[in-house]
């Protein structure tokens, strides 16, 4: 049974930072796409960043040069770490595991970013 479960989320300030962890198991993690993704109330999930096996990193262009995800397989660990918060950055961010065309999900933790 595949679980992702995200930790670090809350109440910051504009301009502040935080870490949003994602611990994942019962995936084969250092072969998944990993990925951190948001929806506020009355939108869309989206996209913030995702990192594939190999390292390789994609950015919503909201957040480039503020978000930086990474990953440790050695954890199966998933990070993002957010500078320079916005009240605009307020969601919940999910975090999500690709792996053979299927989508995993965790079940998400609060940002909220005051101004």
């Amino acid at each position: 049974q595949v679980q992702l479960v995200e930790s670090g989320g809350g109440l910051v300030q504009a301009g502040g930072s935080l870490r949003l962890s994602c611990a994942a198991s019962g995936i084969i993690f250092r072969l998944s796409v990993m990925g951190w993704y948001r929806q506020a109330p009355g939108k869309q999930r989206e996209l913030v960043a995702e990192i594939t096996s190999g390292g390789t990193t994609n950015y919503a262009d909201s957040v480039k040069g503020r978000f930086t995800i990474s990953r440790d397989n050695a954890k199966n660990t998933v990070y993002l770490q957010m500078n320079s918060l916005k009240p605009e950055d307020s969601s919940v961010y999910y975090c999500r595991g690709t792996l053979r065309l299927y989508n995993y999900w965790g079940q998400g933790t609060q940002v909220t970013v005051s101004s």
